[in-house]
């Protein structure tokens, strides 16, 4: 009798527990599981854009896309190669841990041989006609834990996978402002903690666009989403980007992540790189 006492206690014990394990996911919580995920220490991968205008007219885009980790934090290389009007172009990203630091980005333009360096008020714009700002692009699957303030809104399901759901306000006026959002929302999935859908506000309050994450299968031990899709609300267009060919086992050079590197183009590609 006593042990039938204890078996219908732990029956409704667990329930309990797991609802308090839920509860008590906070936002920053939320958050801080996604960064945290391995996502690997280095990372090549080449990235197919697929620019989709209103009316169903079509541009395609190729790249070579590197990302490896530092001691100072991660730095991401991305080579144009496709089409020859762009080819050469590259952008280069300093994302420091340290959240006192300011992050560096640089475009590489060939015409005119020479790179320009993003200022911080212009992260939140377009990325070369795409539907991903520069900030977005710097991301990746990351969420800033302080350029917004996270709260937990509950659950929902994506692509038939139970996911938290975490509402970003942005710190204040001036990051609004320079991130071009007044608020995002995010569908984080609850076992694999990679974002799969986000929602994006103006900061006036205007829906923006929405970014899809899908086809996330395992990779050399590593969850990867290997599609994502951008939709402007504003005016129809959508970005799509199809990662292929991707490797983390195979340590990315570091002499691709310097400035003076990005007119050598991407390693392979003709131009010397040394580790």
């Amino acid at each position: 009798m006593i042990l039938l006492r204890w078996f219908v206690l732990l029956l409704v014990a667990i329930p309990m527990l797991a609802r308090a394990e839920t509860e008590q996911l906070s936002g920053d919580e939320v958050v801080r599981r996604v960064d945290a995920r391995d996502d690997g220490q280095s990372a090549s991968r080449t990235l197919v854009m697929e620019l989709v205008e209103k009316d169903g007219t079509q541009r395609s885009r190729v790249t070579r896309s590197f990302r490896r980790d530092f001691a100072d934090g991660r730095r991401l290389a991305l080579f144009f190669e496709d089409p020859p009007n762009l080819k050469g172009t590259a952008l280069l990203t300093f994302d420091y841990a340290d959240p006192r630091r300011t992050d560096d980005q640089w475009l590489y333009l060939p015409e005119l041989r020479k790179s320009r360096r993003i200022a911080t008020s212009e992260r939140g714009r377009a990325f070369l006609g795409t539907d991903l700002s520069y900030e977005d692009m710097k991301k990746e699957t990351k969420l800033s834990p302080d350029d917004y303030r996270w709260t937990t809104l509950g659950e929902e399901v994506v692509d038939g996978r139970r996911c938290w759901v975490v509402e970003g306000a942005p710190a204040d006026a001036e990051t609004a402002r320079d991130l071009g959002y007044g608020r995002v929302r995010v569908r984080v999935d609850a076992e694999l903690w990679i974002p799969r859908f986000a929602e994006y506000w103006s900061p006036s309050g205007d829906p923006l666009k929405t970014i899809h994450l899908s086809e996330i299968e395992r990779i050399q031990g590593i969850w990867t989403p290997q599609r994502i899709e951008a939709v402007s609300l504003v005016t129809g267009h959508r970005t799509a980007l199809q990662f292929r060919d991707v490797e983390y086992q195979q340590e990315v050079p570091e002499a691709v992540f310097s400035e003076s590197s990005l007119a050598h183009g991407a390693p392979g590609s003709g131009g010397a790189q040394t580790r």
